[in-house]
């Protein structure tokens, strides 16, 4: 069953108030050029436009570079374990501060998520939380030196940019539009958007059967971004529904058990982490993309992304506490015990400042 949405109307500014108003507005300014004479143009301008100017020419180099940009996932800086001001200013930290402050999720089964049967006051755990302690050992000699923030999807980005995590770990799709804001580190996770639905549904893949279906992701994600694009491309049938977006893309999964949409479009990766939490749920079709997941940074802070991608390296190469051990622990029940392809390519460092 699709839902229905009720729309307020844009309710016009009227009113014989206003036109009164409006009229004694046009007779002063009449007045005034019956005075002088003559209108300094330039003065009539808004204040505002350069501002727009500044704008519409920043927005156009981003849609330009956004277009220009290939292999997203081979734009990032080459290892290293050299220290930099970044770092330094989070080992100069003091005291309980003394963190590694990373933006995580907290309700996606087995990659972050707090699992209230752990016996340790449901502990974040999972993929992406492994790979957090990895990092933080590294940086600051000690695993556990790291506060967790929670972060909605459509946060991801803004989080980093304000400056209140150091990083995000949160299975971030790399992409060249988020190139334009963060910084990513080298793949760690080879992924693709799949569909998700009742095992009863019509919804056979990503294809014509998404016809008059209301379809869920979650706001900024790359699985809404494909969807929007498909669907002004005439890829998928007009009559499909995108308009239900929310914040964090397990919200979908609700929303769907709840009977409000019809199927949901996020990372394949979650998507059979989501079907093994409800047994009425399935994949529908196979990933109709193929997406890498980066840990984000800031854009500026190249000794903190030269590092990360030192310990991805360092990661992927230890056979018996890195990234194959971390896959066993938390994703084969759900992926399948083959890791092969959820494994990201050897890396390639294109990105040179």
């Amino acid at each position: 069953m699709t839902a229905r949405r009720l729309r307020a109307g844009v309710k016009g500014w009227g009113g014989v108030g206003a036109m009164a108003t409006a009229c004694a507005l046009a007779l002063v300014f009449a007045l005034m050029l019956t005075c002088t004479g003559s209108v300094n143009r330039d003065a009539g301008k808004p204040t505002a436009q350069p501002v727009s100017h500044a704008a519409a020419a920043q927005a156009q180099a981003q849609a330009q570079a956004a277009e220009d940009c290939t292999a997203p996932e081979k734009q990032t800086l080459s290892p290293s374990d050299a220290d930099g001001p970044t770092i330094e200013a989070i080992k100069n930290r003091e005291g309980e501060k003394r963190k590694l402050i990373v933006g995580v999720d907290q309700n996606s089964y087995r990659w972050g998520y707090r699992d209230p049967n752990s016996g340790e006051s449901g502990k974040l755990e999972g993929f992406d939380i492994d790979l957090v302690h990895r990092i933080a050992e590294e940086i600051l000699g000690d695993r556990d030196a790291v506060q967790f923030k929670a972060i909605p999807t459509d946060q991801r980005i803004p989080a980093i940019k304000a400056g209140r995590v150091d990083m995000v770990v949160r299975t971030m799709t790399i992409n060249c539009d988020r190139l334009q804001d963060v910084a990513f580190s080298a793949p760690y996770f080879k992924t693709g958007q799949q569909v998700l639905a009742p095992k009863s549904s019509p919804i056979e893949g990503y294809d014509e059967t998404f016809a008059n279906q209301e379809i869920c992701t979650a706001t900024g994600s790359t699985a809404y971004a494909k969807l929007e694009a498909d669907k002004q491309a005439g890829r998928l049938p007009e009559s499909t529904d995108i308009r239900t977006t929310v914040p964090n893309q397990l919200d979908c999964l609700v929303r769907l058990q709840l009977g409000e949409v019809d199927a949901v479009v996020t990372d394949g990766a979650l998507a059979a982490s989501q079907a093994a939490q409800d047994p009425t749920v399935e994949l529908k079709g196979e990933a109709f993309t193929a997406e890498y997941y980066g840990v984000a940074m800031k854009k500026d802070a190249d000794d903190l992304v030269r590092r990360v991608n030192q310990v991805l390296v360092d990661f992927r190469e230890d056979s018996s506490d890195g990234w194959d051990s971390s896959y066993t622990d938390w994703l084969s029940a759900t992926l399948g015990e083959d890791p092969t392809a959820s494994k990201p390519p050897a890396p390639e460092y294109l990105r040179k400042s």
